[in-house]
């Protein structure tokens, strides 16, 4: 049932960035850095999500998936596999034996500019060609113009579409305006049956941002308290560096806590990320930087 979004919180945008510059302010001692990297690698989405992308990219993707860089030992592989329908089976192939998710878009991504009839065969096809996640984009037009059943029933029924793979719900909160407005569309994706909710494509600026992830966070908290059911969070666009994700890190610990601090409830959607995270993972193994020419592009 659609949730009364008369008694949701509202959020001061200052009061917010000022709870978040305390979050960036937090140190990390050194002896925790190292296992915070290594989560972070595990908390990726490997993504590549282009009209140029082949068999041969998706399945070099998948390869670096499960072998992020071999010169280092004990380190977790990323979460998940993130590709168009029509590439899950290559994927899915190319992941035999592994325990990495194959995760795809759908809904007419990234506009969601399509009718639903469309939009549950997009699904569809994802589900039936092996996905484990599906990744849907809400219609933001119909959300700006306050129809929010229009939102709330159309995640309802791809959720349905999905079956047994999970949904997250991507809001594009660079579309969305307000925190206010983000909140809203948090509590709705939720209350519809999300497993996730995600910031963004990728495809708008901006994508990711703390103070935005922060009201996500906080939609979850509260969604929790009121439910006991745990909601994922996918910050997705804008996070290419270790110091950053670490950011992150720290604020889902304070804000939800330890129980989220893996990667069935917590993603990044950042794949330069990764490439970050292993060579400060090298710098902390051996003292010296690699040149990124070490590490593949994709």
């Amino acid at each position: 049932m659609l949730p009364d979004l008369s008694k949701i919180p509202t959020y001061d945008t200052l009061g917010v960035h000022e709870r978040v510059d305390r979050f960036k302010s937090r140190s990390v001692k050194s002896s925790s850095k190292v296992e915070g990297l290594k989560l972070t690698l595990s908390l990726i989405d490997l993504t590549t999500l282009e009209g140029k992308d082949t068999q041969g990219k998706v399945k070099q993707l998948c390869y670096k998936a499960m072998h992020p860089h071999d010169a280092l030992k004990n380190i977790p592989t990323v979460a998940a596999i993130c590709v168009y329908p029509s590439m899950v089976a290559i994927a899915k192939k190319a992941l035999v034996g592994s325990n990495i998710h194959v995760a795809s878009v759908a809904t007419a991504f990234p506009s969601g500019q399509s009718s639903l009839e469309i939009k549950i065969a997009d699904t569809k096809l994802a589900v039936d060609n092996g996905a484990d996640e599906v990744d849907m984009v809400i219609s933001r037009g119909e959300f700006l113009q306050g129809n929010y059943k229009f939102v709330f029933d159309e995640i309802a029924t791809i959720k349905e579409a999905c079956g047994i793979a999970h949904l997250k719900v991507i809001l594009e909160t660079g579309e969305l305006e307000t925190l206010d407005n983000i909140r809203k569309a948090s509590e709705i994706a939720m209350y519809a049956g999300a497993d996730f909710i995600k910031t963004s494509t990728g495809k708008i600026q901006p994508a990711a941002t703390m103070p935005v992830t922060y009201v996500m966070l906080d939609a979850i908290k509260d969604y929790y308290l009121k439910t006991g059911k745990m909601i994922g969070m996918k910050p997705a666009g804008g996070i290419s560096t270790s110091k950053l994700a670490l950011q992150y890190l720290v604020m889902l610990n304070e804000v939800l806590g330890e129980k989220w601090m893996n990667n069935e409830y917590f993603r990044f959607g950042a794949s330069s990320l990764a490439n970050d995270v292993l060579m400060q993972l090298v710098k902390a193994e051996t003292g010296l930087y690699q040149s990124s020419n070490y590490f593949s592009k994709d």
